[in-house]
């Protein structure tokens, strides 16, 4: 810390990590770091995948390329710098490269909220109006979406990070947490932080409720129309297509609003930051997985390039 002003003002902060059990630090590396070898190659695998089979250049597939890249983008901000956290004594992180964490963090992590709606409605359009399927959702009605989406989540970054990021840290500089996310750094800020925390809420209440009520809404006019479908066969086969995103909805929605949306968010840090653990880190991993063990084409994709590749 450098002098200033009043007192100190913090050039650099300590990531306190999940665990100061020195007899566990190997254990978590190795298991993380197989999360993370996991997560790239899923990620990584699918994108090649879909841009490799003609049959998967639609809308709905990529939507989900995009996601690929963006769970690789949101996990590869925390997870190395966790495993190098595991092996090194020196845990600190510099005051601009913390801010940079989260601005980055907040980026994808916004970015995944307005992609999920984004793969909902295009469902929802697919399903529930499939003759005007091409033309509403054309490859520049795709990119565009895609473009809003990031220039949301840059706005929100921006608004989020500068919101904390201008507040005086005087020390200590610890923080209780494996990343530089926003409630353990609003517990270092030494003067009211009642106006951070809350924009915080509304801003985060913004980026889930917006997208999930789209989410929701999408889901409510597929229900009705899918039940209106006189084949069973039609019926399966628009569930099916729903089926794997509504779960991956479910996990990621559930565990951010667990952690930013609830009153209590940042009182109770040691078990937020093992929750936290499972939507920065565990869902990108388990997203490839969920998209193509429940996905048809993806598996019949997946195994034609395994069977040109030994039978060419």
């Amino acid at each position: 810390m450098a002098a200033g002003g009043n007192g100190t003002a913090v050039t650099y902060f300590i990531l306190l990590g999940l665990t100061n059990r020195t007899d566990l630090q190997g254990l978590l590396f190795v298991s993380f770091l197989l999360i993370y070898t996991m997560t790239l190659t899923g990620n990584l695998g699918m994108m090649a995948l879909i841009r490799a089979d003609p049959h998967l250049h639609t809308p709905m597939y990529f939507f989900l390329s995009t996601l690929s890249f963006v769970d690789v983008c949101y996990s590869s901000v925390v997870t190395p710098r966790l495993l190098a956290d595991f092996l090194a004594i020196d845990k600190s992180i510099s005051y601009t490269g913390c801010m940079a964490q989260m601005a980055f963090f907040l980026l994808h992590g916004t970015a995944e909220c307005l992609l999920l709606a984004t793969m909902a409605y295009d469902r929802f359009v697919a399903i529930c109006h499939p003759l005007l399927y091409h033309t509403l959702m054309s490859r520049g009605m795709c990119i565009r979406l895609v473009i809003v989406a990031y220039t949301l989540s840059i706005a929100n970054s921006a608004v989020q990070t500068s919101n904390v990021f201008r507040l005086p840290f005087c020390g200590p500089n610890h923080i209780n947490d494996y990343f530089c996310d926003i409630p353990p750094l609003l517990q270092l800020v030494c003067s009211d932080t009642s106006t951070a925390k809350g924009i915080l809420y509304i801003f985060s209440a913004l980026a889930t409720m917006t997208t999930l009520s789209i989410i929701l809404v999408s889901y409510g006019y597929i229900l009705v129309t899918v039940g209106r479908m006189s084949s069973a066969e039609g019926r399966r086969k628009a569930l099916s297509t729903c089926a794997s995103h509504f779960m991956a909805i479910f996990l990621f929605y559930g565990t951010v609003f667990f952690m930013y949306i609830k009153p209590t968010a940042g009182d109770s840090m040691d078990e937020d930051k093992f929750i936290s653990v499972f939507y920065t880190i565990v869902i990108p991993m388990l997203n490839p997985l969920i998209y193509s063990l429940r996905n048809r084409e993806v598996k019949d994709s997946l195994r034609r390039k395994i069977c040109w590749k030994i039978f060419p």
